[in-house]
């Protein structure tokens, strides 16, 4: 029997792991057999996580963590490993976005504001995941996956949402210097690129009939991504089975981008 994808004995840490593609991947990687550490803003989500994800039979740790904040994230992983014993895979996934009429409406603090999370966030908690995986790696016990969410706004012509695509840009490169630097530690560090996902960022667009026309409907499987989708990838990137697979974008999406 193949048990590649068997997670029994790793943790996972999931960064805005407490609603959206993010808690997809956690009841995933909760289901296949990793104890899970999450992390969000929201502490009322937070707890109702906490509680769906213990329902498998799993550890589960969650923090309210600012990934924006740099001591607050340097903190929860403290707090992680110090709980948890060790991080094995850690999903820098968080993120926000600000709606704008178009490209030169958009302002220096609206600007900041998403780079502060959806790029520096990812920096702060990849940075301290690898210094924690470096450790171990000096001690004997090299391994580990860093997976960024990107988004196909960091590799298409985002129109009015510039800011945004930036910073899903950055992330795509940010993992390809990551993969190539620490692959001597057995770490790997790949990206997840959603495409049109139902989630609460994307509320405002679900039952808007002229987006369904124009966009939803050139998505190949006719359909809007679910935070479900995201389980497969998620156990993959965690698991054994990924132990040679390091530098890659993965993109989930429907077919859209080839389309």
């Amino acid at each position: 029997m193949y048990k590649a994808f068997d997670l029994t004995g790793k943790v996972a840490l999931v960064t805005g792991g407490n609603g959206g593609i993010g808690l997809g991947m956690a009841e995933a990687l909760a289901q296949a057999g990793a104890d899970l550490v999450i992390w969000g803003t929201n502490d009322a989500k937070n707890a109702d996580a906490k509680k769906r994800l213990a329902g498998h039979g799993k550890r589960v740790a969650t923090r309210k963590v600012d990934v924006s904040k740099e001591a607050e994230v340097i903190e929860g992983m403290k707090a992680a490993v110090a709980e948890m014993g060790r991080v094995d895979c850690v999903i820098a996934n968080a993120g926000i976005g600000v709606r704008v009429s178009g490209f030169t409406e958009i302002t220096a603090e609206q600007f900041h504001k998403v780079h502060a999370v959806n790029e520096d966030g990812v920096f702060f908690t990849l940075r301290e995941a690898a210094k924690h995986m470096i450790e171990r790696a000096r001690r004997g016990d090299a391994g580990g996956s860093l997976v960024g969410v990107a988004s196909l706004a960091g590799i298409e012509g985002a129109g009015r949402n510039q800011h945004y695509g930036a910073t899903k840009g950055a992330v795509i490169s940010m993992m390809r210097g990551i993969a190539v630097e620490l692959a001597r530690y057995g770490v790997r560090a790949n990206t997840i690129a959603p495409g049109w996902i139902a989630t609460d960022m994307t509320a405002g667009w679900q039952d808007n009939p002229t987006f369904t026309e124009k966009v939803i409907s050139r998505v190949p499987m006719r359909r809007w991504g679910t935070p479900a989708d995201f389980g497969g990838i998620a156990v993959y990137l965690a698991s054994n089975a990924s132990a040679y697979h390091s530098g890659d974008l993965f993109v989930i999406d429907g077919g859209y981008a080839v389309f």
